[in-house]
């Protein structure tokens, strides 16, 4: 699995082809999630009262989230911007999509004071990229513009569950942000 983090943090079209046709990785990629969201958690809530329970909470979140934008991925990918060549199922995309999430392990550090804030912004950029990649690769598309376009498009009903889910945490805590 270290193996398969490391090789898709680093791009590679072959580690996303590999998660892509493992039908067993999928427990593998859900524990990715489940790690990017604990570090999330630790460089979001480091200082943060109910530690253990906010961190159950953004595990549960991460996991969740990582099931919808895939499925919205997926949908976008194969209903909207399919190719002939486009042969996926949700599975193949949630496992490329999962490994994908690990240059989010970076969020560690956004507690961080003054460059915490850039360090996570560094790791979504290159968590997109990197879905990119995974999009292109799982999709079986030729061309990276298209897998650029499922991104995007399947990118803006996820921040918006980002943004619900954090202000619904917030409201219920007290407290701005989760």
């Amino acid at each position: 699995m270290l193996k398969r983090m490391i090789g898709a943090a680093l791009l590679n079209v072959h580690t996303y082809e590999d998660v892509e046709n493992d039908q067993t990785a999928t427990k593998q990629a859900l524990l990715v999630v489940v790690i990017v969201s604990i570090a999330s958690g630790i460089g979001a809530l480091a200082t943060r009262d109910a530690f253990i329970l906010n961190m159950l909470v953004v595990i549960t979140i991460g996991i969740i989230l990582w099931a919808i934008w895939a499925y919205i991925t997926f949908f976008v990918g194969t209903k909207f911007l399919a190719t002939p060549e486009t042969h996926a199922d949700w599975g193949q995309l949630a496992r490329g999509t999962a490994f994908a999430q690990t240059p989010g392990l970076l969020r560690i550090f956004g507690f961080i004071p003054i460059i915490g804030p850039y360090i996570v912004l560094i790791s979504l950029v290159w968590l997109i990229i990197a879905m990119v990649i995974a999009v292109r690769q799982c999709l079986d598309y030729q061309s990276t513009y298209r897998a650029i376009a499922v991104v995007l498009i399947s990118f803006i009903p996820y921040i918006m569950l980002v943004a619900l889910f954090s202000y619904i945490l917030s409201s219920a805590v007290g407290k701005p942000g989760i």
